[in-house]
């Protein structure tokens, strides 16, 4: 019987192998993939997922390799986790310039300022990405901003 489907319609045994790959290539497009965390102490969440051709990073704060929150306010702070999510981008096989969305926490709104001169050193002027901005009654560690992104 399989050789009188094949006879009749070669067409459809093609379209029929088609469909069936396209169908396993969606489902595991579909998959996530969870980065791990490389270094500071364990965290209740993974600091990046990659799925459908995109990476959102989990919300970025300005902590050094041990995890400790760099001294000095906003600056240093907004420069380091820029840095870290550079670092994170790069090891998602991304980077800055893929940025899409950005939405960025400050402890106090009256640091927006302070916090976008360091920021906007980042982005190329005409390649700067969509970005929401909120302030927060408090951040973890203490500190004066966190930012979170989605990439391709």
């Amino acid at each position: 019987m399989r050789q009188s489907i094949v006879r009749r319609s070669p067409g459809a045994l093609l379209l029929a192998i088609v469909a069936l790959f396209a169908m396993g290539a969606c489902a595991s497009a579909r998959r996530p993939e969870f980065l791990a965390t490389t270094s500071g102490p364990p965290r209740p969440f993974s600091p990046a997922v990659k799925v459908n051709g995109f990476i959102y990073l989990s919300g970025q704060l300005g902590t050094d390799s041990a995890g400790r929150l760099v001294a000095g306010g906003i600056l240093p702070e907004t420069r380091q986790t820029m840095q870290n999510i550079s670092a994170l981008l790069s090891r998602s096989g991304s980077s800055l310039k893929q940025v899409v969305k950005c939405t960025v926490f400050l402890a106090d709104m009256n640091e927006w300022a302070a916090m976008n001169e360091v920021y906007v050193t980042f982005f190329a002027a005409d390649r700067r990405p969509a970005r929401s901005a909120m302030g927060a009654s408090g951040l973890a560690f203490g500190a004066r901003v966190e930012i979170e992104c989605i990439a391709t």
